[in-house]
Order: structure tokens, then sequence, then C-alpha cells
């Protein structure tokens, strides 16, 4: 098995290949050729910002989210799981994974391990979702809160 450091952590080539297969659904995609290329090069995106999230978040629990995730998107997720107004101050990185986690499928219990690429991966297809019917409510109604 070939491992490589991400990050100074070991991450084994499984991984990312995890993320594309089952996460991504690449076997499925039925495109041949140049297309294929395009849409393999985009699933690598997906997979290296899910692995990136995962590793950063466990070697710097403590810095911003905004290190790696946009002001729409804290604000967003805070919204749809806390039905509340987002603060002033992003939270710190690890409670945007546990958020966007949970939005996948995360316990967050006690005696829970770190969220994992699967629920990071389900995730952010779900928060993409609420993004954009954020966007499509903002542009029937115009921008309400925030």
């Amino acid at each position: 098995m070939l491992v490589k450091k991400f990050n100074g952590i070991p991450v084994s080539g499984k991984l990312k290949y995890k993320i594309l297969k089952s996460g991504c659904k690449l076997e499925k995609v039925q495109l041949t050729g140049e297309n294929f290329k395009v849409c393999l090069s985009f699933y690598l995106i997906i997979a290296w910002r899910t692995l990136y999230v995962v590793m950063i978040g466990r070697s710097c629990p403590n810095i911003s989210c905004e290190f790696v995730f946009s002001r729409e998107e804290w604000q967003t997720a805070i919204v749809v799981l806390y039905r509340k107004k987002p603060p002033k101050t992003p939270p710190t990185l690890n409670e945007m994974i546990r958020m966007v986690a949970s939005l996948g499928g995360y316990l967050n219990r006690k005696s829970d391990p770190e969220p994992g690429v699967k629920t990071m991966w389900i995730g952010f297809r779900n928060l993409q979702e609420h993004l954009k019917a954020k966007e499509a409510f903002e542009a029937v109604y115009g921008k309400t809160c925030g």
C-alpha cells in the first residue's frame, strides 16, 4: 500500500480512491475521452478538498473555519443546523467540520471518533444543496438576512 504524507500526516492512496469511487461514484460515469478527463479533474478537486479539510481539521482544529470555508458556507451551516442567526465571528475549524459532518449523518456523540471522509463528502454535498436553495430564495425574495 502506497502511503504519502499530507501536511505531515500519513495518508494512503486508498483513501483518495475511496472518495472518488464511493463518494463521487466515478465508476458509474458514462463518459469517454476528453469529457471523462474533465469530469475526473473535477472529481479530483472534490476528493482533494474533502481530504484536505479532514486532515487540516485534525492537525489544526482551533484555527478559524474561514481558512477553508467561505463566510457563506459557515453561516448557512449554522442557520440550517441551529435555526438561529449566525454570529459575527466564525466558528473554529473543528466546530465547522462537525457541523458539515452532521449534515452527512455524523452523530457527534462523546464516544464517536473524529468525522471521516464519508460523512464529510455527504455533508459537503448537502451543504451545497442548502447553498443553492439559499441562492434561489435570495434571487426570488432578495437578501433578507446576513
